[in-house]
């Protein structure tokens, strides 16, 4: 039986009625203090129990992936964790990789509140954020130290563009982020297509896009993998442009996708926090409602390319059958969050235990394998 789904959703949903920001705070705060285990014995014996409880460990699962180490393909998407507080945590809760942010250049407060809204009928969330977060040199100073904790997991970076600075500087804005953050993460990622800063998804045109890759890659002397993050309301022209573009500055892969400003399939009428239309609501959609959308995106890249580039899905995933569907479609690694918020920290380890499963029923030997086989014939 899982507790969180019996009683620890439905009290904190329902009965609580909490608020979706000030718990996400609370969780956070936790995490953050489970994570600062080198003075602390009591959060290193928790913390250990919490590996027995939620980590998972098979070699099947284990993929090299431009030139990282993932022991599993479940990732924490970008918005959970978005100060890096609870970096060293992750690994210890089944995560295969983290992905942190999203960080902005200048620290700023993000948009008022009330800005995070459940949508239980839809298994979905509303947010309107507005990278709100502590800037770029703050996470770059947390991350530093936390290394002493011995971050065990690759850790990713999404940097967005800061609300202050004007689209027409927006190359520099990332670039200085950048600048500060890359010796801190092992990949990096541009957002350009979360809907609440002011113009952002713009810059998903292409001449706003080769700005902003030129510079950062003429600054990646490392060679960091770098990704773009891409919206799922883009038509599939402009899809392939973002995929030409990928290649042409040499990125390590898209991720697909962000959240979705569509509203028309959704079973919410009215947001309960305000009472107003969930029409009349801005914000982006996660959860359930971007699930096909996304997996479509997915087998959409794989097939422009071959297979040949990597892509990072999220968006929907609440079960192993989600998660099977987007990596045979073509996602060699995948990343949750809502559906992390409604099925509770056992979904890691059930989803894994389901993918060796999977494996097994189509004579695979590593995850590796299944991934966009989808087309090849491989079974559900």
């Amino acid at each position: 039986m899982d507790i969180y789904q019996v009683a620890i959703r439905p009290f904190l949903f329902n009965l609580l009625k909490a608020d979706p920001e000030r718990l996400h705070s609370t969780t956070i705060r936790s995490l953050k203090w489970l994570s600062q285990t080198s003075n602390n014995p009591t959060s290193g014996w928790i913390n250990h129990r919490l590996q027995q409880y939620f980590c998972l460990e098979d070699a099947r699962l284990e993929q090299n992936l431009f030139g990282l180490n993932f022991p599993n393909p479940l990732g924490l998407a970008a918005g959970f964790d978005k100060d890096g507080v609870a970096a060293p945590i992750w690994s210890s809760l089944g995560f295969g990789f983290a992905e942190l942010g999203t960080v902005t250049y200048h620290p700023q407060p993000g948009n008022p509140r009330p800005r995070l809204f459940r949508l239980p009928l839809d298994k979905a969330a509303l947010n309107r954020m507005g990278f709100n977060n502590n800037g770029a040199a703050a996470i770059a100073k947390l991350l530093a130290e936390s290394q002493q904790n011995l971050i065990s997991i690759p850790i990713g970076l999404n940097l967005g563009k800061s609300k202050v600075t004007p689209l027409e500087e927006a190359a520099s804005d990332y670039l200085n982020s950048f600048r500060l953050l890359k010796d801190c993460g092992d990949y990096f990622v541009v957002n350009v297509s979360s809907p609440n800063t002011p113009g952002l998804r713009s810059l998903q045109d292409v001449a706003m896009l080769s700005e902003i890759l030129d510079l950062l890659q003429k600054e990646n002397t490392a060679q960091k993998p770098l990704f773009v993050k891409i919206a799922p309301d883009l038509e599939w022209e402009a899809i392939a442009d973002i995929i030409s573009l990928s290649q042409t500055y040499h990125l390590a892969g898209i991720i697909a996708t962000n959240t979705t400003i569509r509203r028309d399939q959704l079973k919410t009428q009215v947001i309960d926090q305000t009472g107003k239309s969930v029409l009349e609501e801005a914000g982006g959609i996660s959860g359930a409602p971007l699930r096909d959308r996304s997996t479509e995106i997915i087998r959409f890249i794989a097939a422009q390319t071959q297979g040949k580039m990597p892509i990072i899905g999220v968006g929907g995933i609440f079960s192993t059958e989600d998660a099977w569907e987007k990596i045979t479609a073509g996602a060699s690694l995948i990343q949750v969050y809502t559906g992390w918020i409604y099925e509770g920290p056992m979904m890691v380890r059930c989803i894994l235990q389901g993918l060796l499963s999977k494996l097994e029923q189509n004579g695979l030997s590593s995850i590796s394998e299944a991934v966009g086989k989808e087309r090849l014939g491989v079974r559900g």
